[in-house]
């Protein structure tokens, strides 16, 4: 009897999966034609980002879509301050009665919340920005255009790709059977010396989940007596300096218990380098942690002969030159799923100029995956978390959770902001104070922006300027929804990182004017206009970014399929713990592939020629078996962002990094300028360390 049952709800998550197979051929046209199938290849997922719109019973003749984009904004995808994402719906109408007026409508598919899009016709019109999670779009047949709620006949509606989700009742039939008969594929693994990974309060998993184990050696430093580590240190080089690196083995104390952690000269995190634009300096870098190691200098145009290179025998000699003003750090490029999580990281600020602040601030936010019995342990052969990358559960602000900083009432803040989480995109902000975007990775927005948050990807950086004009206490939050894949809802994560506590004594260089005008950044704006021409250019290369799965539980591989009937922009948070614990880099390849030879990973070899800017599109392909954000990296070069799903980006800045949502497509125009053998790869540390890298070259 129980085995009959377990066989029945096995061929029930058989056929939600096929189902969801079927939505997403129907995306790609299988069918025939329908009015959201993709009107070209490479182009952004419609399945994800178009709503088709479905005659109402007895109305003929007329159809329709809604397209959703992303606005435009200083980051490739749009939220809320509070992580609800944001899209501009264009709609295409077609076969209304010309004698009839007509509305747009979205709504809650509880109808709880109805929002007026605007009068609609037969063509296409672009509606005002909307910020839904689940929700249904209306077109409605009206006595007047002027209405404020919907009164008269549906002609046309359509749901949201999100509404796709399955409601909890068909899932809570497979629980029962996934129980102790699938366990039984991963108990020879409960003696492995693996501890139990913390679960995210509030969500429920499957038995079967419970049971997964990484099928691989856990590995931990050896707990060794060594130094405690310090607080970073300021060192401030000149042209000709030699600075001395060392990583070695330190004891952090982290909510009241003590772990063996990594770092550069004795400090978590590394010195903070500070360099004025045009120097050069000789870095002598030597190891003492068990693995062998590297410097990678993020985003810093040097020579390629010292990009990221292997310190054999144990050390190595960097000459390093700063020809970029802005804010940069350096890291590992040998298993950093290990070595960067464990705190071999730190800052690099050669000195900008931006609009006028009180005060600055240089925070490296990162997150840390800490157990009942201490951090949790790290792949040994191979990294663990392969699918969706290490999400931590303790949040560090330059090393130390509860970051804390006073200030005078009316102080204008400049946050040097750095991502050095191994896979965690996040939404920061400060509620109740003003905040202005001023610079990117590798320099000035054209133009500064008021913001609500900031999206920050890993390895991306952001300069902002925050007043704080209200006294008291001012959270630092990260701010998202993330997804309960079981129950198939969004809920809210709220994870303060620090706090800024504002004096009642006001400050006494009061910057309130120069704050309130956003500057525009004239030497900036000139030195880009050029660039611009490219715009509509078609790419001269294209990457799509996917993978392949080999040999992963037969749970796993039902229920990601399952999964897949939808995916969001950014999964901001890991509500897939034990599946994605699970899963290695034997299991899963992460690919970048050139889709005008076939050619995946390092068999790629680009050759480009120096001076000539290269348009390049990234695709992040919606059928992939996990379909997820890629921050995307290049060594020794930068590049304009300049379209996400077709929208141009009307605020250039030089990046090194840039988040590719899901399913979405992202043009990019690379400033091929400084010669040499690079790589381009993604920056979630478990995804490179499972394949997702290539090679180019500047000829």
């Amino acid at each position: 009897m129980a085995r009959h049952f377990v066989a029945e709800a096995l061929q029930a998550l058989a056929l939600l999966a096929a189902v969801a197979a079927i939505c997403e051929g129907q995306s790609r046209g299988e069918t025939g034609t329908r009015p959201c199938d993709p009107p070209t290849p490479l182009g952004p997922s419609h399945d994800l980002y178009c709503i088709e719109l479905i005659p109402a019973p007895g109305v003929r003749g007329a159809s329709g879509r809604v397209e959703l984009t992303f606005p435009s904004s200083p980051f490739t995808v749009a939220v809320t301050a509070d992580g609800r994402s944001r899209f501009v719906p264009r709609i295409t109408l077609m076969g209304l009665p010309a004698a009839q007026r007509h509305v747009a409508w979205a709504a809650s598919p509880q109808m709880d919340t109805v929002i007026k899009l605007g009068a609609v016709h037969n063509g296409s019109v672009t509606l005002p920005r909307i910020a839904l999670e689940k929700f249904v779009v209306l077109v409605t047949a009206e006595q007047s255009t002027r209405v404020r709620e919907p009164t008269g006949r549906v002609v046309l509606r359509g749901q949201s790709p999100s509404t796709r989700l399955f409601p909890p009742d068909i899932l809570e039939f497979s629980i029962g059977g996934m129980g102790r008969a699938a366990q039984t594929e991963h108990l020879d693994h409960a003696a492995s010396g693996w501890p139990m990974v913390p679960m995210p309060p509030g969500l429920t998993m499957l038995p079967a989940e419970m049971a997964l184990r990484p099928d691989v050696a856990p590995y931990l430093p050896a707990d060794t007596a060594a130094p405690p580590a310090r607080p970073r240190q300021v060192i401030k080089v000149a042209n000709g300096d030699t600075l001395r690196l060392e990583a070695g083995l330190v004891r952090r104390t982290l909510n009241g218990r003590t772990h063996t952690m990594y770092a550069y000269n004795g400090q978590y995190p590394g010195p903070l380098i500070e360099a004025q634009r045009g120097t050069e300096i000789v870095v002598r870098f030597t190891t003492q942690i068990p693995e062998s190691s590297s410097i990678h200098w993020h985003g810093i145009r040097l020579d390629n002969a010292f990009d990221g290179v292997e310190a054999v025998g144990r050390e190595f000699t960097y000459h390093v030159r700063f020809p970029d003003a802005g804010i940069y750090w350096y890291h590992p490029h040998v298993r950093e799923d290990i070595q960067q999580e464990l705190g071999l990281y730190g800052n690099i600020l050669v000195r900008p100029e931006y609009g006028p602040a009180n005060r600055e601030e240089i925070l490296l936010l990162d997150d840390l995956l800490i157990g009942d019995s201490g951090i949790i342990p790290f792949g040994k052969e191979s990294p663990t978390h392969a699918l969706m990358g290490r999400f931590g559960n303790l949040f560090l602000v330059n090393g130390e959770p509860r970051y804390q900083l006073s200030v005078r009432r009316g102080e204008v803040v400049r946050f040097y902001l750095t991502n050095a989480s191994s896979t965690r995109t996040l939404n920061v902000s400060f509620p109740g104070a003003r905040m202005k975007v001023v610079a990117a990775d590798a320099g000035p927005f054209e133009q500064e922006a008021w913001v609500e948050s900031v999206v920050i990807g890993p390895a991306e950086r952001y300069v902002v300027h925050v007043r704080f004009d209200r006294p008291g206490n001012v959270a630092l939050v990260n701010r998202v929804r993330a997804l309960d894949h079981l129950f198939g809802r969004f809920f809210p994560e709220v994870d303060t990182l620090g706090v800024v506590t504002v004096a009642r004594e006001r400050v006494r260089n009061d910057l309130a004017a120069s704050f309130a005008a956003l500057r525009r950044d004239t030497v900036t704006a000139r030195d880009l206009a050029p660039y611009r021409r490219f715009m509509d250019k078609e790419p001269d290369k294209a990457l799509v970014l996917t993978l392949e799965t080999r040999g992963l539980p037969f749970v796993t591989e039902r229920l990601m399929q399952l999964d897949s009937i939808y995916f969001q922009p950014v999964e901001w948070s890991g509500t897939m713990p034990m599946m994605n614990w699970a899963s290695t880099g034997q299991q899963v390849r992460w690919i970048l592939k050139d889709p005008a030879t076939g050619r995946q990973n390092m068999d790629i070899d680009w050759r480009v020629p120096r001076g000539d800017p290269v348009k390049i599109r990234l695709v992040n392909e919606r059928r992939a078996f996990h379909g997820m954000q890629h921050p995307i990296h290049l060594h020794g070069q930068r590049f304009l962002v300049l379209a996400v799903n077709g929208v141009p980006n009307e605020n250039l800045a030089w990046k090194d990094t840039v988040l590719v949502p899901a399913g979405s497509v992202v043009d990019i125009l690379l400033d091929a300028s400084n010669p040499g053998h690079w790589m381009l790869h993604c920056h979630i540390a478990e995804h490179l360390s499972a394949g997702m890298m290539m090679h180019f070259t500047v000829n």
